[in-house]
């Protein structure tokens, strides 16, 4: 499992234009195969910084998320909208089932 973390600095004007592009996607965002949760938050300071969280099955899946058309879309009319180049982070998580001795 992939887990990815974004950082993304938006410009204070358009912090209102983020919000509502990321609630208007992720729906179509977490139907893309292999997505298993995405999210975002604000920061409580600098509050114009958000992060998006998001686990995927590989990186395979995410690579063809970001490789398609509608993410292309997305980070096209978003990409204005940053006042510094987004920062991710990911990380390849081997899943494993814990066992508890008692």
């Amino acid at each position: 499992m992939i887990k990815r973390i974004v950082k993304l600095t938006i410009k204070e004007e358009e912090v209102s234009y983020y919000i509502e592009t990321f609630h208007h996607n992720k729906k179509a965002i977490i139907a893309f195969e292999g997505c298993q949760h995405v999210e975002s938050w604000q920061a409580i300071s600098p509050k114009n910084v958000f992060f998006t969280y998001s686990f995927w099955d590989s990186e395979e899946a995410l690579n063809a998320y970001r490789n398609s058309e509608f993410f292309k879309g997305v980070w096209a009319a978003l990409k204005p909208k940053f006042s510094a180049k987004a920062e991710a982070w990911s990380v390849n998580v081997l899943e494993e089932k814990i066992q508890v001795k008692s």
